[in-house]
């Protein structure tokens, strides 16, 4: 969201899902889309099919490669410098959009500055992506009438993930590729809801409809609507703790209780023996979830919260599409629908404005307060579903963003500077680990590794290791190895694939029994506080656990 708010004034996906098969050409990067958004990533393939050319740009041969036109193995962690060396060879060719550049951006002369640094040459040095290749993306991408850019948290998750965004952001406006259909930057999110949960709040920096809390205009107005009561004070001034900042808060005994929902980070952050130690450093942990998770397990009072199927609400997906979710089946046993737990809570704590007698009253006064949700409400949603922004009833809202003008009014390009990641590979740790899911399970197994059918797909963790890695190290197929990092140690399955390069190994971080995260480190986007979970400096072995110095 940080850089693409930088760039355009709104994080969230330009263009709809359904204009990817509008699209002329196709950039997927850092997105395993055909495993990880499989429905996605069959539009990509029907818009190839009818004509589109499809570029894919991942460290790994992913599912979709085997389709592209071009397939460009880059470095973990070098996406500014190859997007940079694009941007070179458009402008050079005089391929860029000076039409579009000169009535709608800022900062262009900038831009031209700093990627007048990147040539092929050099940029093939950083990311091992041949000259000839760069040129023919470039050629591709510039040269369709519609070029879409697709990708996910292979870009975000990095300590250069808001640079990566506004690189990707740059590109798109050089070429005129904003603001009309089938064309767009378009960041596919991780779940079903996580666009609704940043449209509501779920942000420690702003209200719902991405309203600032540093803005006290804006305070005033949710104070007034929420009738805060003297006592406290008014609602905070300032953006609160990103999640690893909360656990870092944790260890240093700053931080004293924490109410974690539906969230699992003993397996899902980085750095999961910190995780560990800070949550029980608390004096107090709630923990609400439909299982006893590997975090639930470490709480002292665990609420029992309802799955999707037993509960009613709304659910905005990855191109800003508001759904009805209707409840199928009651809850088991004493188990609540969230927002009820989350009513009581607040009310025994003293809380007003917490009788509510339904989801939908909830969304209503939401939509009241928010702009970008405020022609929505449960009639209109009944039989179909709104793209926000939608601000009025007559509204039939909105199907790309950006049509006459940035939400912000001009598009800001940004002259970004390649860095490297924060820890490469040494002597001592040879091995660049990346991490991501896979097509049978869903972030931290809670639930789908509770399904045996998907269970029996894929039982265990594995580490992706290459032919020439694995001859080596000696190791073969199915074998067990040690990995280690600064930050701890697993034993894991290896898995011979030509999926991954030599020096490249790649571990999905599903299992609880071989977690990714105890390897991964904490160091973060200083913009966004995203955590880089795509590169960190591992060591594989064969035999026992090797005694590990831990930072």
């Amino acid at each position: 969201m940080a850089g693409l708010v930088t760039a355009f004034g709104s994080g969230a996906m330009t263009n709809s899902v359904p204009e990817i098969e509008e699209a002329d050409c196709i950039l997927v990067t850092g997105s395993n889309t055909s495993e990880n958004h499989p429905l996605i990533g069959a539009r990509i393939l029907r818009a190839q099919r009818k004509g589109a050319k499809l570029v894919v740009v991942d460290p790994r041969h992913i599912h979709l490669a085997q389709f592209a036109d071009i397939y460009a193995r880059s470095r973990p962690g070098t996406d500014v410098a190859w997007v940079n060396g694009l941007m070179h060879i458009i402008l050079t060719e005089g391929w860029e959009d000076r039409e579009f550049i000169a009535a709608r951006t800022d900062g262009f002369e900038r831009l031209k500055e700093k990627v007048a640094e990147y040539s092929p040459e050099r940029v093939e040095a950083i990311t091992g992506i041949k000259q000839g290749q760069l040129r023919e993306i470039a050629r591709l991408y510039a040269g369709a009438e519609r070029a879409s850019i697709v990708y996910a948290m292979g870009i975000t998750q990095h300590t250069t993930g808001t640079d990566n965004v506004l690189s990707l952001a740059n590109l798109a406006m050089l070429t005129g590729n904003v603001g009309k259909r089938g064309t767009g930057v378009n960041p596919l999110r991780g779940q079903n809801n996580v666009q609704g949960a940043c449209d509501v709040g779920g942000l420690p920096n702003v209200f719902p409809g991405y309203q600032q809390v540093t803005d006290p205009k804006v305070r005033e107005k949710f104070e007034q609507a929420w009738e805060i009561k003297p006592e406290f004070k008014g609602l905070p001034q300032e953006p609160g703790l990103t999640l690893v900042e909360m656990m870092n808060a944790c260890a240093e005994g700053t931080l004293k209780s924490m109410f974690i929902l539906a969230e699992n980070p003993v397996l899902s952050d980085p750095d999961v023996n910190h995780v560990r130690e800070a949550l029980q450093n608390l004096k107090f942990l709630v923990v609400q979830d439909i299982f006893l998770t590997e975090t639930a397990e470490l709480a002292d009072v665990v609420l029992p919260g309802s799955s999707f199927a037993e509960r009613d609400g709304t659910v905005t997906s990855t191109d800003r599409s508001v759904q009805r979710m209707r409840k199928a089946v009651e809850p088991p046993g004493g188990a609540l629908p969230d927002w009820e737990i989350i009513c009581q809570v607040a009310k025994r704590c003293g809380g007003n404005g917490f009788e509510y007698d339904s989801p939908e009253e909830v969304f209503a006064e939401m939509a009241h307060l928010t702009p970008i949700y405020g022609g929505i409400n449960y009639s209109r949603l009944e039989n179909e579903w709104l793209r926000w922004p939608c601000s009025s009833p007559e509204d039939l809202g909105t199907e790309f963003l950006h049509h006459d003008q940035f939400a912000k009014g001009r598009g800001l390009f940004t002259a970004v500077e390649y860095r490297e990641p924060v820890e490469l590979p040494d002597e001592q740790y040879p091995f660049m680990l990346t991490t991501g899911r896979q097509i049978f399970h869903y972030h931290t197994g809670t639930m789908t590794r509770r399904s045996p059918s998907l269970a029996r797909e894929v039982e265990q963790g594995f580490i992706e290791l290459s032919p020439y890695d694995a001859l080596q190290l000696g190791v073969q197929d199915g074998e067990k190895v040690t990995v280690a990092s600064r930050r701890g140690v697993i034993e894991i399955k290896v898995k011979v694939t030509s999926t991954v390069s030599r020096g490249l190994v790649f571990i999905p971080f599903h299992f609880a029994e071989s977690a990714a995260n105890v390897l991964t480190h904490r160091a973060l986007d200083p913009v966004a506080k995203i955590p880089e979970f795509k590169v960190c400096a591992v060591s594989v072995s064969r035999g026992p656990q090797p005694d590990v110095r831990c930072d």
